[in-house]
């Protein structure tokens, strides 16, 4: 069960008797400085610096669960290891050389890990049952550390989406309304449609849209003609005349569809059908031109929940596919909706533009935002809830989605705190 990943944490954070340290050879060790680690190609840890014998030397260090893995790995033949000045091996299983033939110094950990560390680690790894790997350990950590913890969680969560943010800008010519708009679309589609919602967006740009501002039949026909909606014979007046307007604008602008199987409406309440999520768009674009500059001067949740409160054109009152008559209904965009939108789209480009422009109100603007919000619904809440670890806001649940997604999911409790308490508890 010992893996190489938890050696390397136990060689950073010295967590390993390093009283009367001797090689397999026999010489003396004393370890000055661990070293950096490396997260690249070559040696695990770099510029470190211990004495071995007499001598103290400066180089790498080289981490594996068995002496054999050297030779697995094929350092033996890369010129990459020949600055190792220790090999730190939980088991000692074969001699070793380097490339010149000389024999490199070992340092077996086995006996000097302490015994409560590794059963610590032992039940973490046997944990494959369990929702989480430290679910029914959870108990033993004190509350106030977790919520402390989930403070880091939730801006790990906000740089992430910063990097994707930050690529759109880019692709944008620093552009920072035609940023928002295609990220505005992607949470229109929520998660189902999302990705064909991003297309849709990329493929109208948002100044293409503008032109149109004053039109909110031109803004349908433009989105419903992108989305592939107006490519079949439709029976409807109101679609007839949205197909013929896109007609004359596509052939204008030179305008590429996508394609409309990408959208989703399989096990989707009918408010959420993709014509319904586009109406409400064409709406959000028609009554607020600059968008974005909206957005960044609204600042106010109830003004944020203003902007964002759309509801459908005459035509889709009764409709949520072309072509098919339905009960009357208003359809706005909901209480759930608004908040997807902020939580996912204006709390990201607040942080962003805030880091951005080295402007710190945006920032702390973006996390108080998600305290006024209430928590989001979801199973991966709900089965926080059940273990103990409860969600009362919005700042909440996007820590707690962070850590299951990005932490729990993939097992990576050495690079978490909470995971780290555990371990480490006598």
């Amino acid at each position: 069960m010992i893996t190489e990943e938890f050696l390397q944490y136990v060689w950073k954070l010295r967590l390993f008797n390093q009283k009367d340290l001797f090689t397999e050879e026999g010489e003396a060790v004393s370890i000055i400085k661990t070293g950096e680690q490396n997260s690249n190609a070559g040696p695990d840890f770099l510029n470190a610096k211990i004495k071995i014998g007499k001598t103290t030397w400066a180089g790498n260090v080289e981490i594996h669960t068995l002496a054999s893995d050297w030779k697995k790995h094929k350092h033996q033949n890369d010129d990459a290891y020949n600055n190792v000045i220790l090999h730190a091996v939980y088991k000692d299983d074969v001699p070793l050389h380097r490339k010149s033939g000389e024999k490199c110094p070992t340092l077996v950990l086995d006996s000097l890990i302490p015994m409560y560390l590794l059963n610590n680690y032992s039940k973490i790894q046997k944990s494959t049952h369990h929702w989480i790997p430290c679910e029914k350990q959870l108990n033993r950590i004190d509350t106030f550390f977790i919520k402390n913890f989930l403070d880091r969680m939730l801006v790990e969560r906000l740089e992430r989406k910063t990097k994707t943010i930050l690529t759109s800008l880019a692709i944008n010519k620093n552009n920072w309304e035609e940023t928002f708009y295609q990220q505005i679309a992607r949470s229109f589609g929520f998660k189902i449609n999302s990705e064909p919602f991003e297309l849709l967006a990329k493929s109208l740009p948002n100044i293409l849209l503008s032109k149109h501002k004053n039109s909110l039949f031109q803004i349908e026909a433009l989105l419903f003609g992108q989305a592939g909606f107006l490519g079949l014979p439709l029976k409807d007046k109101y679609a007839q005349q949205l197909q013929n307007e896109y007609a004359f604008l596509q052939k204008k602008f030179n305008l590429i569809p996508i394609e409309k199987h990408l959208w989703k409406n399989m096990r989707l309440h009918p408010l959420n059908f993709p014509c319904i999520r586009i109406a409400q768009f064409a709406s959000l674009i028609f009554k607020s031109s600059h968008l974005f500059s909206k957005i960044i001067e609204a600042k106010v949740l109830v003004d944020l929940k203003k902007i964002l409160s759309v509801e459908v054109s005459e035509y889709w009152t009764t409709h949520y596919k072309f072509d098919k008559k339905s009960p009357l209904k208003k359809k706005k965009l909901g209480a759930n909706g608004i908040q997807n939108c902020i939580i996912n789209t204006v709390v990201p480009l607040y942080f962003v533009y805030g880091k951005t422009k080295k402007e710190g109100d945006y920032v702390s603007l973006s996390m108080n935002l998600l305290e006024q919000l209430k928590s989001e619904k979801n199973s991966t809440i709900s089965k926080w809830n059940s273990i103990g670890i409860k969600s009362t806001t919005a700042f909440d649940s996007q820590a707690l989605l962070e850590l299951k997604n990005e932490y729990c999911s993939h097992k990576k409790c050495l690079q978490c705190a909470v995971g780290n308490k555990l371990l480490n508890k006598v």
